[in-house]
C-alpha cells in the first residue's frame, strides 16, 4: 500500500519553546509582499478515528499586514462542506489541560489525625472576499485549481500539480514570493499525489496587534488510510531548530511515532522553590536535556482521559468542546461524515514534543501505544511516589513538579506521622495548580537542574548539586499541643531541620 502523507501537527503557542523564531508547521507562509514571514505560534488539535482525521489549527502571524497566505498539503480535494472557522477559546483550554503542570503543596501537622486515603494513595493534594486564483491560470505550469471557496477571513483554494518546480511558479505568478528553496520541499508532496490547501487571508478582516494578527482557527476533515504528519515543507519557513508539539484527541487510545524514538519526560519531580516563578526556564532545561539523551526522539508529555485530571488546572474539556473539535464528524469514513457514535467520554487526549533542524528527512508516522501512568500524588509498592512512566491498563500520565513546603512548626506527639500533603494552612497564599501556558518565551541556557531538583534524575544524568542552601518553607502559624498526647518537653527531641 503506498503511503500517503496527512497534515496532522499541533503546535502550541503556551509550549512551542524555540530558540529560533520559526517553529514547526505542516506548510509554510507566504506573502504579497514578498517579506519574510516566520511562523512562531501554531496550535493544532487533532481528532483521528478509523480513516477519519479532523484537524483544527490556529494560526497567530507576525509579519506586514499585506496580503498573506499558508500552503498545506492534504491527502485529498477538499470542498467547502469540509472547512469552518472555530472560537479561538478551545485551543486555550485543550493546552491548558495537556500542559505540565507545576503544583505547590504544604505538609499537614504531623500530630494532627490522620484519615484513610485511598488505596495506595498519598492523599489527592490540592483540588483544585471570493478568491483571486484564476482556474486557468495554472493549465501551462501542470497546475489545476481543483476547489476555492472563502470561509470567514479566508479565501480558500484547492490545488493540485504535476511538478514541484510548476506550483513553485504557479505560486509566484499569483504575486506570492514564496521561501527560497521552498521547490525541493513541496516535490515529495507533489511526487505523492498529494494536494494543496491554499488559504490567503484578507487583512482588511483581521486585528492587527504589534504586527501580529490572531486569526479565527480553520477546522477540516479528510480520510486517510495512514497516519502521519508533512513536516518538511514546514522546514522552508525555518531558520533553525523547530519545536513541534502535537495534540491528538482518539477515542481510547493515546498515540507515539512509529519511525523515531520515543521517551517520556521526566516527571514527579520535587523541585526548588525558586521554580515557583521560573517555571518556564526550568521546563525549558528539563526538556532540552531530555532530548540530549534521547537524541531525535519524540517527548511524550500528557496521556490521559480528556474528560478528567488530578490535578485539574481548569475545567475538563466538556462535550461541546470535542463536538466543536470534530465529534460531529468523526463517526463519517471514507468521505462520509456523520457524528461520533461511540464512547465520547473515553477520548484520550495526547500531547507529544519533538524538536528537530533542516536535515531530518521523514516526516512523522503516529501509530497507537498501550497505555502509560505517571506523574501522579500515587504511592508505589516500593513505599515511595511514583516515578517515570509505567504501562498500565489506563492513561493517567502527566509531566508534573512539585515544590513541598515542610512542616516547620511544633511536633508535640508520641507518634508523628510525616509525608501527608495538602493546600495552604490558614493564613498563608498560594498552592494550587499552575499549568505551563506562557513558556513559549521562556529563557533558555539559565536554568540549572542540578539546582533546581530535590533529587536525582538518572535517566538524564542529573544529580542534586551538593551544599547547597537549604530550600526555604513556609512555616504554619504554631498550634498548641494536646495535653493529653504531648510529652514532656526535655523528652521532646528538636525537629531536624532539612537541607534538601
Amino acid at each position: 500500500m503506498k503511503r500517503t502523507t496527512i497534515a496532522t501537527i499541533l503546535m502550541t503557542s503556551a509550549l512551542a519553546l524555540g530558540a529560533s523564531p520559526a517553529s514547526a508547521f505542516c506548510g509554510f507562509y507566504v506573502n504579497g509582499a514578498g517579506s519574510e514571514m516566520f511562523n512562531d505560534a501554531t496550535q493544532v488539535v487533532l481528532m483521528r478515528s478509523g480513516t477519519r482525521t479532523v484537524l483544527s489549527m490556529q494560526n497567530n502571524y507576525k509579519g506586514p499586514p499585506e496580503a498573506f497566505a499558508m500552503v498545506i498539503p492534504v491527502p485529498t480535494v477538499l470542498q467547502e462542506a469540509d472547512v469552518k472557522t472555530l472560537p479561538k477559546e478551545v485551543f486555550t483550554h485543550v493546552d491548558q489541560m495537556g500542559a505540565p503542570r507545576l503544583v505547590e503543596y504544604w505538609e499537614e501537622d504531623p500530630c494532627s489525625p490522620q484519615y484513610a486515603l485511598e488505596e495506595g494513595a498519598m492523599g489527592k493534594g490540592v483540588r483544585l472576499s471570493a478568491t483571486s486564483a484564476d482556474p486557468k491560470a495554472g493549465d501551462g505550469l501542470g497546475v489545476k485549481v481543483e476547489a476555492q471557496f472563502t470561509v470567514g477571513e479566508y479565501q480558500i483554494a484547492i490545488l493540485s500539480a504535476k511538478d514541484a518546480a510548476g506550483l513553485d511558479a504557479w505560486l509566484r505568478a499569483e504575486k506570492y514570493q514564496i521561501p527560497p528553496g521552498a521547490e525541493p520541499f513541496l516535490k515529495p508532496y507533489v511526487a505523492a499525489g498529494m494536494k494543496f490547501f491554499v488559504a490567503k487571508v484578507d487583512p482588511a478582516k483581521v486585528k492587527f496587534e504589534d504586527g501580529r494578527a490572531a486569526l479565527s482557527p480553520l477546522r477540516f476533515h479528510y480520510d486517510t488510510d495512514e497516519f502521519n504528519l508533512p513536516i518538511r515543507l514546514g522546514l522552508a519557513n525555518s531558520s533553525g531548530t523547530q519545536d513541534l508539539i502535537v495534540s491528538i484527541l482518539s477515542p481510547g487510545q493515546r498515540y507515539e511515532v512509529a519511525n523515531y524514538g520515543n521517551v517520556t519526560i521526566p516527571t514527579n519531580l520535587d523541585v526548588r522553590s525558586g521554580v515557583r516563578d521560573k517555571f518556564g526556564e526550568f521546563y525549558a532545561a528539563l526538556f532540552d536535556r531530555t532530548v540530549e539523551k534521547n537524541p531525535g526522539a519524540v517527548v511524550t508529555e500528557y496521556a490521559w482521559m480528556a474528560t478528567n485530571c488530578d490535578p485539574c488546572p481548569g475545567p475538563v474539556i466538556d462535550m461541546s468542546e470535542l463536538s466543536t473539535l470534530g465529534l460531529d464528524v468523526l463517526g463519517g469514513d471514507k468521505g462520509a461524515a456523520a457524528p461520533f457514535s461511540g464512547d465520547a467520554m473515553s477520548m484520550v487526549l495526547t500531547r507529544l514534543h519533538a524538536r528537530y533542524g533542516k536535515t531530518i528527512t521523514e516526516d512523522l508516522v503516529f501509530k497507537q501505544a498501550s497505555p502509560i501512568v505517571g506523574g501522579r500524588e500515587f504511592m508505589g509498592s516500593n513505599g515511595k511516589l511514583e516515578e517515570r512512566s509505567q504501562p498500565s491498563g489506563v492513561n493517567n500520565f502527566q509531566a508534573r513538579y512539585a515544590i513541598r513546603n515542610e512542616w516547620t512548626g511544633p511536633i508535640a506527639c508520641k507518634n508523628p506521622v510525616r509525608g501527608r500533603w495538602g493546600g495552604p494552612p490558614s493564613g498563608v497564599t498560594g498552592g494550587g495548580v499552575k499549568p505551563g501556558l506562557d513558556l513559549a518565551f521562556a529563557k533558555r541556557g539559565l536554568a540549572k537542574l542540578p539546582e533546581l531538583v530535590r533529587q536525582d534524575v538518572p535517566e538524564i544524568d542529573v544529580k542534586v548539586a551538593s551544599g547547597g542552601a537549604p530550600d526555604p518553607t513556609v512555616t504554619p502559624p504554631p498550634t498548641k499541643p494536646d495535653p493529653a498526647t504531648a510529652t514532656p518537653p526535655a523528652a521532646t527531641p528538636p525537629a531536624k531541620k532539612k537541607s534538601g
